[in-house]
């Protein structure tokens, strides 16, 4: 069962700038030297579901606005 989260406006701000395009750029042509947008948005869900106890990859969107969303709380943490 997921439960609804809520964003503060500083976490928003950095979760939307590690969201933004990132440099494509590459020493051997296989290689990116600088890591994707979806990299820097999969590690800011990362630190937020340590921090608000909630697991990263279970997230969905939410019909209360921007800064809210659903997620799966981590084990041992059902209240949270």
């Amino acid at each position: 069962m997921k439960n609804q989260y809520e964003l503060t406006q500083q976490d928003y701000e950095e979760l939307l700038k590690a969201c933004r395009p990132t440099r494509v750029m590459s020493f051997d042509g296989v290689h990116n030297m600088f890591p994707s947008f979806q990299e820097n948005a999969n590690r800011a869900w990362q630190e937020l579901g340590r921090k608000m106890g909630f697991q990263w990859d279970s997230v969905e969107p939410s019909c209360k606005g921007d800064r809210f969303f659903q997620a799966e709380p981590q084990e041992g943490k059902e209240g949270a």
